[in-house]
């Protein structure tokens, strides 16, 4: 049996597809961020979609997402990356697991960065959309009070 037909096999092209479009979503919000174009990434989460981020209370719906986004941006997150580590789909749900690592620009000009792990969960509502997303830093609390 050759590679590509053992890689068919074992995993069926649905489910590679799912995987592939989460992981692009993924990528698509964070450009949408660290290019200022808040609207964008707000429009990925459902119209209920939920944010919660730590150390704030839950946002909910696109424009209340997009105005959090934009504080981020404000008080000086920058340089989002996201990396996707897992994806489970059942149906029209996905579970996605990952880790961040952010740049915080802070009031005296100096740089910290954040890393830490990121849960979200998507929805396929024509095309998938985000339906609550959640994330907490890997660093101790003084330190990851800054990326809050």
């Amino acid at each position: 049996m050759t590679a590509s037909r053992f890689f068919a096999n074992a995993y069926p092209a649905p489910l590679l597809d799912v995987e592939m479009a989460i992981r692009n979503l993924t990528q698509d919000f964070s450009l949408a961020f660290n290019t200022g174009n808040y609207d964008q990434a707000a429009a990925l989460f459902s119209a209920d979609g939920t944010l919660m981020p730590p150390h704030h209370e839950i946002v909910q719906g696109q424009k209340s997402v997009e105005r959090k986004l934009v504080e981020f941006a404000d008080a000086g997150y920058q340089d989002l990356r996201l990396e996707t580590l897992r994806v489970e789909n059942s149906g029209d749900v996905v579970v996605e697991i990952g880790r961040y690592t952010v740049t915080v620009r802070c009031a005296d000009g100096s740089h910290r960065t954040d890393r830490g792990k990121f849960l979200a969960t998507w929805r396929r509502l024509g095309a998938w959309r985000l339906l609550a997303t959640s994330w907490s830093s890997n660093l101790p609390t003084s330190a990851g009070q800054v990326a809050a």
